[in-house]
């Protein structure tokens, strides 16, 4: 079987598009030593490191000094959990988890290893996070949590109703930002205290206010939910009065919404015109039963539009197995004067064959039982 021209065109285009974007995407795709020399902002730096130094804390908890007997070991040269031991194996396997900035982290360690181990040795009971100690305390870094800014001033609401619990303060955390609030979907105002146009106040008290979506049908502010509640009406939609926004069905002027040969679906606040069945010339819905008239090569049979030549189709059809079912009757025939058993036995078969065959085509959608009158000819038909 010969494959068409424009199927072979069209999968070679594919798979070229295919081979481009993924190169594309390998491109773009950052590698190994550019995750490693990523350098990221001071505090999240400072942050990265302590984490990598709390992990190693993690994978220690349990360690023990080798040999020897154990209790004088603890007792004399101190716990196993505060020893020197026990910091050089973090340090040994500082940074060795962190795919972006990792050389970074390193520098860090480096730089920091006289606080790393003041803290280990002098400050674990007063700081017992050591990103307190020294991405906050010493180095300056970092705020704590809440803060903001150069001198970590607090965030609007602190400390328990940050930005009313609306919102983000912008730079938490960090010795940078504004400390303005970046309020949620639906809330403005310095302190997002208020509901966004679109919105309005389905819950308010002393601590909490929260904000919900008005109706598709409003335009801008709304009382409640409903499209009763809108102050103003989106377009697809028209004000009537005491009831609210009620949605305008555009396909009551069709032929002017959707021209050509589609029809129209309306829905809340617009509408969406569909292509017409092939075998339509305008329609008022989907299928070829909604046809207004039917396409060039198609007719109309009890308020169907069918393919013309479908009768044609079926002429040479029912002809085939016409024949079909006579050259059975000829072979039992001609077996009937050899062996009348085998030709009995045979017959009943060919009957039954022709029996189910006829019954099925009858009560089959696939075929138009009428078109089976077309081998007698049309003059037949007609009369």
């Amino acid at each position: 079987m010969q494959v068409p021209t424009s199927i072979v065109v069209l999968n070679l285009f594919v798979i070229v598009l295919i081979c481009v974007n993924s190169v594309q995407c390998e491109k773009e795709k950052p590698s190994k030593d550019e995750l490693k020399n990523q350098k990221l902002p001071p505090c999240a730096a400072c942050k990265l490191f302590t984490n990598s130094f709390k992990k190693g804390l993690e994978k220690t908890s349990r360690g023990k000094f080798e040999g020897g007997d154990s209790a004088w070991e603890e007792d004399k040269l101190r716990s196993y959990a505060k020893s020197e031991i026990r910091l050089v194996e973090i340090q040994e396997n500082l940074c060795k988890d962190i795919e972006n900035g990792e050389i970074q982290c390193h520098t860090l360690a480096e730089e920091l290893e006289n606080l790393i181990e003041e803290w280990w040795f002098k400050h674990q009971d007063t700081y017992s996070d050591i990103y307190d100690y020294i991405c906050i305390e010493k180095t300056q870094r970092c705020c704590p949590k809440d803060h903001y800014g150069p001198s970590c001033k607090p965030c609007p609401g602190y400390p328990d109703r940050i930005c009313n619990n609306n919102g983000k303060c912008k730079g938490a955390g960090t010795r940078k930002g504004s400390g303005e609030c970046l309020c949620d979907r639906g809330y403005l105002g310095d302190t997002c205290s208020e509901c966004a146009s679109g919105y309005y106040e389905s819950y308010k008290d002393e601590r909490t206010l929260l904000c919900s979506a008005c109706h598709a049908a409003c335009d801008g502010p709304c009382r409640g939910a409903g499209p009763k509640d809108c102050e103003k009406c989106a377009s697809g939609w028209q004000m009537i009065e005491d009831k609210g926004c009620f949605d305008i069905d555009e396909c009551l002027k069709s032929d002017e919404i959707c021209p050509g040969n589609q029809f129209c679906v309306n829905k809340e606040g617009g509408h969406s015109c569909l292509a017409c069945d092939r075998a339509c010339n305008g329609c008022t819905g989907d299928g070829p039963d909604m046809c207004v008239g039917c396409a060039e090569g198609y007719h109309k049979k009890e308020n169907l539009c069918i393919n013309s030549d479908l009768l044609g189709r079926k002429k040479q059809e029912n002809l085939a197995r016409y024949l079909t079912y006579f050259g059975l009757c000829v072979a039992t025939c001609i077996i009937l004067q050899r062996n009348v058993y085998a030709a009995g036995v045979i017959g009943l078969l060919v009957a039954v064959y022709i029996s189910v065959s006829e019954y099925m085509i009858a009560n089959s959608n696939v075929q138009d039982t009428t078109a089976n009158m077309d081998i007698l000819g049309p003059a037949l038909i007609g009369a």
